[in-house]
């Protein structure tokens, strides 16, 4: 049975679906904060050096600083897990 609908078209206790009950302020910000930092990601075109214990590596700062996001990203994710 489906849930029954007000003259609005919305569902029975006030919650949406669809699109517009998965954007929520939490998930708004996220997606603004990872726009945000890929922006500043690919800003940053010259070349650096890093030194990785021993050897010295250059690459693009773009490509070094979308690694520290990604290895980031997996250990949160990886913490945030074991919380639950």
């Amino acid at each position: 049975m489906s849930a029954k609908t007000s003259q609005s078209g919305s569902k029975a206790g006030g919650k949406r679906g669809g699109l517009a009950g998965a954007m929520t302020p939490g998930r708004i910000t996220v997606l603004v904060l990872a726009a945000l930092a890929l922006i500043f990601i690919f800003e940053n075109t010259r070349s650096t050096e890093i030194r990785l214990l021993i050897p010295l590596v250059t690459m693009p700062l773009w490509l070094a600083l979308l690694a520290v996001g990604i290895i980031g990203a997996l250990v949160g994710g990886y913490f945030m897990r074991r919380r639950r």
